[in-house]
């Protein structure tokens, strides 16, 4: 599934790879225009005047004030001047301060917000073909110049010189202490780390659009493909989306027990032939030929044709991005990589504690037990594509067609699937009055892409479920995205309505939320009266969690050897980068799947749209899926409408801590080590 855009598309900050910050802004951004003994002439001008209890803040406001301040904000003078006059020591004048610029902040984000969701409407939303105009609109960002107004009217650096930004190390140190308002009062100082020009976020939000048009548009008519034998597998309406639609079509094939396998290999080959793009750029988004993939024709009526192979564009659109992030390090003192900027400004977690986390599990013992235990139900040798094996799910051994039949029936448009939230929510133990209340504040509306979830950035706004469905209703894959994507826009929905602090609205990062959305998804055949009430469904459970683990901390590492690379060699050209690709998916394969699933030099983890879209999201998913069997644990035989209201109203505190207030410990593996243990012990018997 996609990840949720209302983050992501925050803090994938993109531009294009041929525009670049002018000199000055590039000479403004690491000049020191306050010279240090200015700072310290100020900083002991306000401590004489203000006394001790003051001097953390003054010595940190004016700091944190003269990184921000240029040339054009005034001479050095009037830096001292403002420091002096717009500094506020007494604790009423701060608390009146501090919700000032909440309440306005939320106003500036909200409406904002709606903007940008009604201009990208044409390009997300099923409708007429996207024009060169709709681009324009879609990729125009209205918050291009709030921060340059917010410095030019001084209300970052008042905000900057009273609130203190704190360094994810502080924040872990001392935030198990802080109360409710000193954690608003941090976050708050996170609001103003870095001075980015607008034209720089002008062209982030270019290249945000297109990568996410490329991405949205990578469809495969799979009735077009052909074996040797040219026979056809697939039915002639299929049209899927790589890699999300691909995946999971080959997943779904494992309840086909007469072509499952062989249709599983046909998609696989796709994939493979994505990643080393020797896909046909003929058969992107088309349905005018026939493809045998295994061994790359085409045929037009019978005929073969003449192919172009699609050229380097995968990597030409991922070396855009990583321009665009390269282009932000000058800008973020504190956080100067995107490695940096994704783990600890993003994740709150440090990269080497999130390896550790993923090498540990990929590493266990629990995972050659595991695959043994698959092999005896598969009655074969795995092969590299059962790295997305999902026959520890009930519906691993229902037909989907079946599935199918009862999601079209039951959706047959995204008004009925809106209409029936409420119900969804009352099964899944929300009281019915608490249930209309949140669904009343959620959309459902028709995806082009995969689908995604779009939350508000003010309270009593609404949140978007982007789903497809089609003419024919809503199929079972769409139906289990779309459950999925719900669990977002709950989340959504109570952490920006009923967090006690606007600034603390949301979750540490987005793992929390792939958590709910994970909750929400592996209950969408109870929700649709399918539950088999199966004492093992719990062992079951834990090992699909486990493989789904696996499968993802790989695919993350390369995510992340890749970034390094990047960084390592930032004059790469798109066939360099590929290559680079292709090698860290080979190493981590050879690492930690090849004695596992075959395949020695595999590629398959180079698949992943994330990697081309989102630049390093992908951890977040195996952190959620740490995450969601802790707090799946947690919420077991309770109300599960109670305990997400009792955790996530925590609102935006560090993960670690957030973890050890909903569940007892920090994020952990332990947990599902032991459960897929006990599940492994109690299956075999």
């Amino acid at each position: 599934m996609k990840p949720l855009l209302s983050v992501s598309l925050l803090l994938a900050l993109l531009v294009s790879c041929n525009t670049h910050p002018s000199k000055k802004e590039n000479d403004m951004s690491e000049s020191r225009f306050i010279a240090e003994a200015q700072r310290n002439e100020v900083i002991s001008m306000l401590k004489d005047s203000l006394g001790e209890p003051a001097y953390f803040r003054i010595e940190r406001g004016v700091r944190q004030v003269a990184d921000l301040w240029r040339e054009p904000d005034g001479t050095a003078g009037e830096f001292a001047e403002f420091c002096k006059r717009s500094f506020v020591a007494d604790e009423a004048r701060l608390d009146q301060l501090f919700h000032t610029l909440e309440r306005n902040f939320e106003v500036f984000d909200g409406y904002f917000h709606k903007i940008d969701v009604l201009l990208k409407e044409p390009l997300q939303l099923e409708g007429e073909e996207i024009t060169p105009v709709d681009m324009m609109f879609g990729s125009y960002d209205v918050t291009a110049h709030l921060n340059d107004d917010l410095y030019a009217n001084k209300i970052a650096f008042i905000t900057a010189l009273n609130f203190p930004f704190y360094s994810l190390q502080e924040k872990t140190g001392l935030g198990e202490k802080w109360s409710r308002k000193e954690w608003a009062y941090a976050r708050m100082g996170d609001r103003f780390t870095a001075r980015v020009p607008a034209t720089v976020q002008q062209n982030i939000s270019k290249t945000i659009t297109e990568a996410d048009a490329y991405i949205s548009d990578y469809n495969l008519f799979m009735g077009k493909l052909r074996n040797d034998n040219g026979e056809q597998l697939f039915p002639d309406d299929m049209k899927l989306i790589s890699h999300w639609g691909l995946r999971d079509e080959l997943k779904s094939n494992y309840a086909d027990t007469v072509r499952g396998l062989e249709k599983q290999r046909m998609i696989y080959t796709v994939m493979k032939r994505i990643i080393d793009q020797t896909i046909p750029q003929q058969t992107i988004n088309s349905d005018k030929f026939t493809w045998n993939p295994g061994t790359n024709q085409l045929f037009e009526n019978n005929a073969e044709a003449s192919a172009s192979t699609e050229p380097d564009t995968r990597y030409k659109i991922f070396l855009a991005n990583f321009h665009a992030m390269r282009q932000l390090d000058t800008y973020f003192p504190h956080y100067p990589t995107q490695l940096s900027r994704a783990f600890d400004a993003t994740m709150e977690i440090p990269q080497k504690d999130v390896e550790t986390l993923f090498k540990g599990l990929l590493s266990s013992p629990e995972v050659k037990e595991v695959a043994a235990f698959i092999e005896s139900r598969l009655g074969r040798k795995l092969e590299p594509f059962d790295i997305w094996y999902n026959g520890f799910k009930a519906r691993g051994g229902i037909p989907e067609e079946q599935l199918t039949a009862i999601t079209s029936k039951k959706y047959p448009n995204p008004k009925a699937l809106e209409t029936d939230l409420p119900n969804i929510l009352v099964k899944l133990g929300w009281k019915p009055d608490r249930a209309r209340e949140i669904s009343s504040l959620i959309v459902v509306d028709p995806s082009r892409g995969a689908g995604h979830a779009w939350g508000a950035t003010m309270r009593n706004d609404i949140a978007h479920l982007r789903t497809r469905i089609g003419a024919g209703g809503m199929d079972y894959k769409g139906y289990n995205i779309a459950v999925h994507e719900f669990g977002h826009t709950v989340e959504q929905t109570i952490t920006m309505n009923d967090v006690d602090y606007y600034v603390l609205n949301g979750v540490p990062n987005t793992a929390f939320t792939e958590a709910v959305a994970f909750l929400f998804q592996k209950r969408d055949l109870e929700l649709l009266g399918l539950k088999n009430p199966n004492p093992e469904d719990e062992h079951y459970l834990a090992l699909d969690n486990f493989w789904s683990s696996y499968e993802i901390m790989g695919v993350s590492l390369v995510d992340i050897r890749v970034w390094e690379w990047l960084y390592n060699h930032p004059d790469a050209t798109p066939d360099q980068l590929k290559e680079a690709v292709i090698t860290a998916a080979r190493d981590v394969w050879d690492t930690y799947y090849a004695d596992i699933l075959g395949g020695k030099g595999e590629t398959l983890l180079g698949i992943y749209s994330h990697m081309i879209d989102y630049p390093l999201y992908l951890p977040n998913y195996p952190m959620g899926h740490l995450i969601d069997f802790q707090i799946g644990q947690q919420v077991r035989g309770k109300n599960l409408a109670d305990e997400m209201d009792r955790m996530y109203t925590q609102g935006r505190i560090i993960p670690q801590l957030w973890m050890k207030n909903a569940v007892g410990s920090g994020i952990s593996i332990e947990p599902l080590l032991a459960s897929t243990k006990a599940a492994l012990y109690a299956l075999k018997k």
